[in-house]
Formats: C-alpha cells, structure tokens, sequence
C-alpha cells in the first residue's frame, strides 16, 4: 500500500463577523484607506499560502473584500466560535482532509507573512500533531502576570504541555511578599493567536464536547489537548504587531502605518 503524498501548500482562512462588543464592524474600520479585514488578507498573500479566503458572517465584508480582488465566503451567522466558520469554510471550499489550513485572524493587519508560513511549515513537518502555532519569549514580567496575556509550556519536542492565563510555569522561589520580583529563566512564553490545522480535524473540533480546561481558563484550543489532540509550537524571536480589540488598538495601528 502506498501513502499519499503530504501537501505542498496551504490554505488561509481569516474569520471575520461583525459583531464586536468593543469596535462595532470590526472587519470593516478604515486602516489608511482600507477595511481592516482587507488589509490582513493583503499581509496574507504575502506569505507562500496557495490561497488566502475570508470567512465573513455578513455581506459587507464579502462586498468589501471582493471590492479589493480578496475572495470571501459568506458563511453562517450562528456559530458560536472561530473554528465552527473554519470547519464551514473547509466545507465550502471542498478541502481535503490532508490540506493545512492556517487561521488567521481578522483583527491583525499588521500580521507577519513569514510566521504564517512557519505556523504551516511545522504542521507539515509534524504528522503526529493534529494543529501548531506560535509563542515567543515574555520580556516583562506585567505580560507574565497578566491574565490576558495567554501563557505555553512545551515539552521537549516543542508540543505544547499547557496553555493558561496564569503565569506558567510557576516559579516557586521567585516570590517575595506573594509576588513575583522578576521573570524567570528561560524566559516564559507567550502565545501568540494563529493556528494551522488539517482540514480533516478542522471539520472534528467543533464535534468534540468543551472540556472543562477550556471553560475555566476560557481557552478553546485546551479542547483539543483535553481529547488527547497535539499541538505543535513555533517559536518565534519576535512578538507579532498589535492586533486590534479595542478604538485604542485601531489608533495605535493607525499611527503604526502612517509612520
């Protein structure tokens, strides 16, 4: 029996819904003269993915896209999360179970072709591994204490042990007065919000029932690790550009590109 061969390219999906309790019609905010949504597929297409689709819950975005030469679906209005619109887009494009799909997120225009391409490379390169994505080393220790800054412990081969908001690993001796002087060594990591996934387990996730992890900590890939899936981490030297939650962020990335 021969096996098939592993693919060669990859796949971008960006959700993008309109819903947004912080910045209302998120995807379509004008960055420099373009929707936001446009933007980061235009850094996608940087990257050496075969195709680069948005996944929107509403016409706009799609009229906004196609506007701009970007290929967008029209998905459904009711998913409940992120990888519910990148199991329907898998459908919808006809992707076999074997294609590498990297989820790229609609709120990051400033987001780094080459980490895309790395997120997909280590997919490829790991059959044991059902998704990877990335982390890089915490410089300050108000990132390692901060609940909204998402933390990754690794194993030896760079799979993920755990992801949470706490600061892990948890240095026992680095305390003083019930709080942490200074950030431990090797530097913790933090993760960075980009997945590659094959198709075939993109359509399983949102079957698997929520595990508890991931209700506490609030973290949907501790889903996937709770059913015994792998994720594999890239470890990337830089932190990614911001991305854009709030009128403070859309400033910010504003000021960004106009310098």
């Amino acid at each position: 029996m021969t096996t098939a061969p592993a693919p060669t390219g990859f796949t971008v999906v960006i959700p993008a819904r309109m819903a947004s309790s912080r910045l209302p019609n998120k995807p379509l905010a004008d960055i420099a003269g373009l929707p936001m949504v446009v933007r980061v597929a235009q850094r996608a297409l940087l990257s050496k993915a075969s195709s680069v689709v948005v996944a929107a819950d509403d016409e706009r975005i799609v009229q906004a896209c196609e506007a701009h030469g970007i290929h967008a679906l029209l998905t459904r209005q009711d998913h409940v999360s992120g990888s519910d619109r990148l199991a329907e887009a898998c459908q919808l494009l006809g992707l076999p179970d074997d294609a590498v799909v990297v989820n790229v997120q609609g709120d990051e225009p400033l987001i780094h072709p080459g980490l895309i391409n790395e997120v997909a490379d280590l997919l490829m390169q790991r059959p044991e591994a059902s998704m990877s994505t990335a982390a890089h080393a915490i410089a300050h220790l108000e990132e390692f204490t901060n609940p909204n800054v998402v933390k990754v412990v690794l194993d030896a081969r760079q799979m993920a042990l755990y992801f949470s908001r706490a600061p892990i690993p948890w240095w026992r001796d680095g305390q003083s007065g019930g709080a942490f002087q200074s950030l431990p060594s090797p530097a913790p990591l933090r993760h960075v919000g980009i997945y590659g996934y094959r198709a075939g387990f993109l359509r399983l996730f949102p079957q698997l029932p929520p595990a508890p992890i991931e209700t506490m900590e609030s973290l949907e890939q501790l889903r996937a690790m709770w059913h015994g899936h792998r994720i594999a981490v890239h470890i990337t030297p830089e932190a990614p550009g911001p991305g854009v939650d709030t009128p403070e962020d859309l400033d910010r990335v504003r000021a960004l590109l106009a310098a």
